[in-house]
């Protein structure tokens, strides 16, 4: 009886330590793939039907021990949605680990300050893996969606590098930078200066607009708030021709003509008193603070000098000297601006 015992004592430690050393090798057994693959997880998805797929595609070994060992370690978690990267150099513990950890790749895609709301629907249409469900929309059912219903889009969004994983809609990332847009407006209001011929945040949004679009030079937006502020409070109006080019629409060709500085719209500020009714595009972080922070000062005019910054004046006649030495006499490579705007 002892010698019984005995044999199948020894039987059960070797299967013990068979089973052992099988369960090390399925955890350290290498990916049989030549290239590195992308596999895609849904929301909800749990191991052990990846695993069964990577099986049947003879990646690995021993599908249904691992979606096992998954339960036994985690508690059987649902894995992250999106994309996980295979490499030829991966074991399939890698493979639970990188799962583990949420290991997705990710996409990024760039939102540029003074962008208009169309431009920024193009980019989020031809980002990446990102699932365009706005295509369809107009602003105003976008807007719905979005919970701002009847809020006009232009210049609602932060302009920033955004990074989603496969699985994301436009409309998250749209989300995203009006969440951001609101905080950024929020806090700047919150510490604006004094004095300031606002009523409402949103007239802040407006003027950072065209603060952003008037120049690329960070140290000039301040001042040139600080003209277009001193105007408001003075009655005069703006005269800013970003906000005739925005009201032009699709008109615009690449100049402004006389003409078109004379014919009524509703964002023409060399008609109209006061503000537009809307932002121009989409002002970043810094014009907007400079919108609500405008640099003092007497200036009420500027011209551009054609390297991208301007001339500021503080009477009619200081400025039509600069506009006759920057603007009647043009040089070869004159800019408005020191970048243009895709």
């Amino acid at each position: 009886m002892a010698r019984w015992l005995l044999a199948a004592l020894l039987l059960i430690l070797l299967l013990s330590a068979g089973a052992l050393l099988s369960a090390r090798w399925l955890l350290n057994q290498p990916l049989q793939i030549e290239a590195e693959t992308v596999v895609q997880v849904q929301a909800g998805d749990f191991p052990a039907r990846v695993l069964r797929q990577l099986e049947q595609q003879n990646v690995l070994q021993g599908a249904r021990w691992l979606g096992l060992y998954w339960r036994w370690r985690w508690n059987n978690p649902a894995l992250h949605q999106g994309e996980y990267a295979l490499k030829p150099d991966m074991s399939a513990h890698d493979l639970l680990s990188a799962w583990r950890q949420g290991d997705v790749l990710s996409y990024r895609v760039t939102l540029v300050d003074g962008w208009t709301f169309r431009q920024f629907r193009a980019a989020l249409g031809s980002a990446t893996k990102l699932e365009n469900d706005i295509e369809s929309l107009s602003d105003a059912a976008l807007m719905q969606q979005l919970g701002a219903e009847g809020e006009h889009p232009e210049g609602r969004f932060a302009p920033d590098t955004y990074t989603y994983t496969w699985g994301f809609k436009a409309s998250d990332v749209l989300l995203q930078a009006y969440s951001a847009q609101q905080q950024i407006l929020h806090d700047a209001w919150t510490s604006r200066g004094k004095d300031l011929p606002y009523k409402e945040a949103y007239q802040a949004l407006i003027m950072a607009s065209i603060v952003e679009r008037e120049t690329g030079v960070p140290e000039e937006r301040g001042e040139i708030a600080g003209v277009f502020v001193r105007r408001l409070k003075l009655g005069m109006l703006l005269q800013t021709d970003p906000t005739v080019i925005y009201g032009m629409g699709d008109a615009y060709q690449g100049r402004i003509t006389r003409a078109d500085l004379r014919k009524p719209t509703a964002y023409n500020t060399y008609v109209i008193k006061g503000l537009p009714p809307t932002p121009i595009a989409m002002p970043g972080k810094a014009a907007i603070i400079a919108a609500l922070n405008p640099a003092e000062g007497k200036s009420l005019y500027f011209v551009a000098r054609g390297d991208g910054s301007h001339q500021f004046s503080n009477s009619l006649a200081e400025h039509n000297r600069a506009v006759r030495q920057y603007q009647l006499k043009r040089r070869a490579d004159y800019r408005s601006s020191p970048a243009a705007r895709k």
